[in-house]
């Protein structure tokens, strides 16, 4: 195989991986935007509780892409970075929708991208530790509430940690998730 034609196949292996990137990125903003959320589980229906749960189903399926036990090797750090890219174009595209000027969109994505890696730190220790660690995670991040579990905590907060938890399986057990497809759970009914 020639240099031309390797290099033809590395741009159609990028560009695969761009639209199935960008299918799970719709798929994780489509979950995110069900009502039960908002309904059920009491998150805020604001812009950053949106926010919130949008970068909580990505960091969920990139987890799973790169979990060293996933099989995927560099290929799934690959597609979780590409998710990650197409998080933050959309991002981009929202800001400049919602007519937040040019020069002010570069701070306001290093912003976001920096709270996204502090979610990330925070989901992955909790999700580690277990107990009530991602109930606290989930408090102070989706909810803006106390870090304490029962004082001043939403109540919905402990179903929300459920519905990450059962999520998280979910996604471990699927195989095609690189190529651009994935079923999360439904959201937990209130109780």
């Amino acid at each position: 195989m020639g240099l031309i034609d390797r290099l033809a196949a590395k741009d159609r292996g990028k560009a695969a991986r761009a639209r199935a990137a960008a299918s799970l990125y719709a798929a994780a903003v489509e979950q995110a935007r069900a009502p039960g959320f908002y309904t059920a589980l009491g998150v805020p229906d604001t812009i950053d509780g949106r926010f919130e749960l949008i970068v909580l189903h990505v960091h969920l399926v990139c987890r799973r892409l790169a979990a060293a036990d996933a099989g995927s090797g560099a290929a799934g750090a690959e597609m979780a970075q590409a998710l990650f890219d197409a998080m933050f174009r959309d991002m981009d595209r929202n800001l400049r929708e919602m007519g937040v000027g040019d020069p002010s969109i570069p701070r306001r994505i290093r912003a976001m991208i920096e709270a996204y890696y502090g979610r990330v730190k925070a989901y992955d220790a909790a999700l580690a530790q277990g107990g009530d660690a991602l109930v606290i995670a989930l408090a102070r991040n989706v909810y803006d509430a106390g870090a304490v579990p029962g004082a001043g905590t939403p109540p919905a907060v402990a179903r929300l940690a459920d519905y990450a938890r059962r999520a998280a399986v979910a996604l471990a057990a699927q195989p095609d998730l690189a190529a651009g497809r994935v079923a999360f759970p439904p959201v937990a009914s209130a109780s």
